[in-house]
């Protein structure tokens, strides 16, 4: 963390001496749309969504990096002081945000996802590795069972939440551009729709499963999906954990909860080696399936139009299939 501060603090000089000397790496925009910026592909694609021709939206972090070792650029930093609307998430992973927010003069307005919705408290659940040490949360010593460890930020993983958070969007459109207010009105509501329609698909499907329980080899960001289905779920790590090599007792308790629960299924997340998630299913003789946060996407899902409304319904044909 100290050193990412150092880091941004390095960028942001060399932006000053940049300004200081009239360069700009500001790139040629049409002057009719508004500019949008967003650091996680949720935001990017509601904004995608509720803008459409009226508004050029850019996505910050980069296809298929992890968000939590995401360091912006110089032109990362000028995208976000020169923008019409930023939107970021107010969580753990984007820290920078206040950084560059402190220390630049922003053009435009901000919007906060975590803002957008009622919060729920990350927590630690019986097996989990506790939150490494320098993990930034505002606690003296690592969380013990059932202990809160600050604020989920995943918020976007119920649709419920991502409804809100899209008509959000919409109404922070239309504040910048009121002579568009009726489009940005209607496409806000048609978006909101079309993953409201889908969080009922979601709670047709959990109605007829009795077991609910879901063993993921992994971190566990997907508090608020859990919350919204009444989900139980056990894990590796916590949503927001760096970590990536659990210590063998927690293997051990995963792997023995699969078999006592004859849980068919070991999930991962995406861009994950799941050589964890792999190592419990062969162990209790079960498959492995991933489930996708939408955090992020490939380059090739990018290229290819994915939304957060069709990688989620991805995620309810696995779910059909492995639960």
């Amino acid at each position: 963390m100290v050193y990412k501060r150092a880091f941004l603090c390095m960028i942001l000089a060399l932006l000053l001496l940049l300004s200081a000397c009239g360069q700009s790496v500001e790139e040629d925009t049409d002057p009719d749309q508004l500019t949008v910026v967003a650091t996680v592909f949720p935001a990017y694609d509601f904004a995608r969504a509720v803008g459409g021709d009226l508004a050029d939206v850019q996505l910050l972090l980069p296809p298929g990096t992890e968000s939590h070792s995401y360091e912006p650029t110089p032109a990362d930093i000028l995208a976000v002081q020169d923008c019409d609307l930023f939107i970021y998430l107010g969580g753990e992973s984007d820290t920078w945000v206040e950084t560059i927010l402190e220390s630049v003069e922003l053009r435009g307005q901000t919007l906060r996802m975590v803002d957008c919705v009622p919060l729920l408290e990350e927590e630690t659940v019986e097996g989990m590795e506790s939150y490494e040490e320098g993990h930034d949360h505002d606690h003296d010593e690592a969380p013990g069972l059932g202990e809160v460890v600050g604020y989920d930020e995943h918020v976007w993983t119920s649709p419920k939440n991502a409804a809100l958070i899209t008509r959000a969007v919409g109404d922070k459109l239309a504040e910048l551009d009121p002579a568009n207010a009726d489009t940005y009105a209607a496409n806000s509501a048609d978006y909101a729709a079309q993953i409201e329609d889908l969080d009922r698909e979601f709670a047709d499907f959990f109605a007829g499963v009795e077991d609910r329980t879901m063993v993921f080899g992994d971190r566990f960001p997907l508090r608020y999906f859990a919350e919204e289905f009444n989900i139980d779920y056990y894990a590796a790590f916590p949503g927001c954990s760096t970590q990536t090599e659990p210590s063998a007792a927690t293997i051990a308790f995963l792997t023995d909860k699969v078999r006592e629960e004859h849980i068919p299924t070991v999930w991962y997340i995406e861009f994950s080696n799941h050589l964890v998630a792999d190592s419990i299913a062969e162990s209790a003789g079960v498959k492995t399936a991933m489930f996708h946060t939408c955090h992020n996407v490939s380059a090739d899902d990018l290229a290819a139009g994915a939304t957060y409304v069709s990688l989620m319904e991805q995620n309810l044909e696995t779910l059909r299939e492995n639960l």
